[in-house]
């Protein structure tokens, strides 16, 4: 995934002139998970610039670049890294195209690697989607796939909305076939077709889901997967489409599970598929705690034996 993401940024680079990437540590190192290696000395420091340690001076600076026509690429080297540039993602880039009646866009891309599975200390492992998601005018992509890696980068950086892309940071060394075919943005894919239920996911879950589908045809559940992708825009047709095709859904992300976004999912689907759900969705989340020291993780973080836990209990007795 980190090769594809590499590619993505050399492609649009080599493609556009206007596409400048900015963070700390990105050209001479590459970046800490090497993301943008090689791109500093293909591009020039002029396009592939290191920063100073000042996030919210990168994002400011960034916006400039924008508003002046440039398509700026931003990484944030860890998720809670870009807590400081918060206030800029929420008083300026999420309202600029509103605040000026749509007369100027702002085609900005924040790079943010985040979740945890890797052991990281606390500030590098958050998943911080709940608060992009609840801010009107940004866009949120967390691709789970090689092949979305690349075609959900490319897109963002062509689209003139800002968009916060979450890179999820266990998935950097998945391998797999990198297909030109990514489905347009915005666009949530069924990853194992399934009978009995629906588990909703997105990002480092998605590898958790399809071991739980697997893991579940010895206990007799028929499980269908889907890959939310984005989780602005939200696919309601897609999501809808299929939880009423099984009738009952499980929704499962690393994110703390109060507030967090399988909150929103779950009212979404209950509002627009009651009539057709068998038993109230359910949710698998992270714990509403911190997040916990690197030997501690693997019992915050959702399993497979979790998600089959919350199978179990769909009610099935009544069907």
């Amino acid at each position: 995934m980190a090769g594809a993401l590499n590619l993505a940024l050399r492609d649009a680079m080599a493609a556009d002139p206007a596409v400048h990437l900015l963070g700390e540590d990105i050209g001479t190192l590459g970046g800490v998970f090497r993301v943008t290696d090689g791109l500093a000395a293909e591009f020039g420091e002029d396009r592939c610039t290191d920063t100073p340690l000042a996030e919210a001076g990168i994002l400011g600076t960034a916006t400039g670049m924008a508003m002046y026509g440039l398509r700026p690429v931003v990484e944030m080297q860890f998720d809670a890294f870009a807590y400081p540039a918060f206030e800029q993602l929420v008083s300026h880039v999420s309202r600029m195209r509103n605040r000026t009646r749509g007369a100027l866009p702002l085609p900005l891309t924040v790079r943010i690697p985040y979740g945890g599975g890797i052991g990281g200390v606390e500030h590098h492992s958050d998943s911080s989607e709940t608060y992009y998601m609840a801010t009107p005018g940004l866009h949120v992509a967390t691709p789970a796939t090689v092949t979305d890696a690349y075609g959900l980068l490319r897109q963002a950086i062509a689209s003139d909305d800002p968009v916060v892309f979450l890179e999820p940071k266990r998935l950097y060394w998945a391998k797999d076939e990198l297909r030109p075919d990514a489905p347009p943005f915005g666009q949530a894919v069924l990853r194992r077709p399934g009978r009995d239920a629906t588990l909703l996911t997105y990002g480092p879950a998605l590898t958790v889901c399809l071991e739980a589908a697997e893991a579940a045809r010895s206990r007799g559940f028929d499980l269908g997967v889907l890959d939310l992708r984005t989780l602005v825009p939200f696919d309601d047709e897609t999501v809808c489409a299929e939880v009423r095709r099984t009738g009952r859904a499980v929704v499962v992300h690393e994110a703390t599970g109060f507030a967090g976004p399988g909150a929103e999912i779950a009212a979404r689907v209950t509002e627009r598929c009651f009539h057709h759900l068998a038993a109230p969705v359910l949710r698998v989340t992270g714990f509403d705690i911190p997040y916990p020291p690197p030997m501690l993780e693997r019992h915050h973080l959702p399993d497979v034996d979790r998600v089959l836990d919350a199978v179990t209990r769909l009610q099935w007795e009544e069907a």
